[in-house]
């Protein structure tokens, strides 16, 4: 089995939202089961012992209410599902079918069900499991805590500002991660531009299928080229969209097996329907991004959320700015050949994706223009100076769109003016005319 095919099997099964489920339903029925030996071997006291009829009718009413709240578990998915298409990003919907409350929320409650169930069916006049009926009792006291804590949960999640802190947190956790894995001795040379050879290439591996790249095997391939000797270039980052019969990776060196090295070489890229945060910090700028561009629609209409999503937008590209992503390109060790060659993105790549599109939609909103001027100004002084340029420009084309928008507006200066709260913020230090 084939590294790609194994991520891809990991991803199904924590994207699955019937697994946990089913494996609670396996579970229940099982105890069930297990419970009546237990119950025949064990001696209880009065209070526990239940009559055929009392224990049946509390056993039913279980399996009932069991049911009606997975019912109503899925439906408050569905609403989440409507409201994450039409409010926030189609996008975050893969953090949100991967949350482990919602999947043990149904588990438990399935499990409980079949628990309960097993149990009915045993019910006799003459015999009557009464351990069982007071577990499936505890169970379900415990499913409608676990149901609450759900409801709880996922009610604060439908503010868009609690999906964008959600989608920011877990791009930074992947970009400290990758920062941490592009440090290690046997790491791939990363490059901001493509690799140029003087050599021919003496294999050239191509996209059996079309796909997003979702991850990528750096630790395979490094393995891989220094065992055959040879060098391997990807020319793409991860999250780049790859048609069928694609380019994928390109080998140097000595000539290995061709088919016995395309298998291998395949292998170590996943590829997907879509992107996914785990290795591309940049896709959690994007769906942040996407998040304020529907709070700028005029559909929706709600400024006061894009300015929220800059607020964690700027921590994450502070992050990044703060990061010397120079320092990781280029040659590993000075004049020694690389194994394995990547591309990645630039400081300018990350700015540009989290500020451009926001700056023009959001160009007709005062509060938006301010809240971007601040955060920009704010880069400005806590990134590397070998970023600050970029962050200079931003700014420039941030002045050359007010200009043209707000020209002939009153409202100019106050349009032009940094705000840490969009408006309502003390003023700040700085006025256009010091500018």
């Amino acid at each position: 089995m084939t590294w790609s095919t194994r991520f891809r099997i990991r991803e199904s099964v924590r994207g699955s939202l019937w697994l946990l489920p089913l494996v609670g339903a396996i579970l229940g029925a099982l105890s069930g089961l297990l419970g009546q030996i237990v119950d025949q071997s064990v001696d209880l006291p009065a209070a526990w012992e239940y009559s055929p009829s009392t224990a049946s009718a509390v056993l039913a009413a279980i399996v009932g209410a069991t049911a009606a709240l997975t019912g109503f578990v899925v439906t408050v998915t569905v609403l989440v599902v409507q409201m994450a298409t039409g409010t926030f990003s189609a996008r975050y919907m893969r953090l949100w079918y991967r949350d482990r409350m919602l999947k043990a929320t149904l588990a438990v409650l399935i499990g409980t069900l079949t628990f309960s169930f097993a149990l009915l069916r045993r019910v006799e006049q003459d015999y009557v499991p009464n351990l069982g009926v007071t577990v499936a009792g505890g169970l379900v006291v415990t499913s409608l805590l676990l149901f609450l804590f759900f409801f709880d949960r996922f009610i604060h999640r439908l503010r868009p500002v609690a999906v964008t802190a959600l989608v920011a947190q877990a791009g930074r956790r992947t970009f400290d991660e990758s920062m941490r894995a592009r440090a290690v001795p046997d790491a791939p040379e990363f490059r901001f531009d493509p690799y140029v050879s003087n050599q021919e290439a003496i294999l050239v591996v191509r996209a059996s299928e079309a796909g997003a790249i979702q991850a990528v095997d750096t630790r395979g391939l490094v393995r891989w080229a220094r065992e055959h000797g040879s060098r391997v270039v990807v020319p793409h980052v991860v999250g780049d969209f790859v048609s069928s019969g694609a380019v994928l990776m390109r080998v140097y060196g000595d000539s290995p097996d061709a088919g016995t090295a395309e298998h291998a070489l395949r292998g170590m890229v996943a590829l997907g329907d879509e992107r996914t945060i785990q290795q591309d910090t940049a896709f959690a700028v994007r769906i942040m991004v996407d998040i304020a561009l529907m709070a700028l629609s005029p559909a929706v209409n709600a400024p006061t959320t894009a300015v929220q999503v800059l607020d964690h937008l700027g921590e994450t590209l502070r992050q990044i700015g703060t990061t010397d992503l120079e320092a990781l390109a280029g040659p590993r060790v000075e004049g020694v050949q690389p194994a394995v060659v990547m591309r990645m993105r630039r400081w300018e790549d990350y700015l540009r994706l989290g500020v451009t599109e926001i700056r023009e939609y959001g160009a007709a909103s005062i509060q938006v223009m301010r809240r971007l001027r601040a955060m920009l100004e704010e880069l400005r002084e806590v990134v590397l100076p070998t970023h600050r340029a970029a962050v200079q420009q931003e700014l420039e084309r941030l002045d050359a769109t007010l200009a043209e928008r707000w020209s002939g507006s009153v409202d100019l200066d106050l349009a032009s003016t940094a705000d840490g709260q969009g408006i309502g913020s003390p003023p700040s230090r700085t006025t256009p005319s010091d500018r």
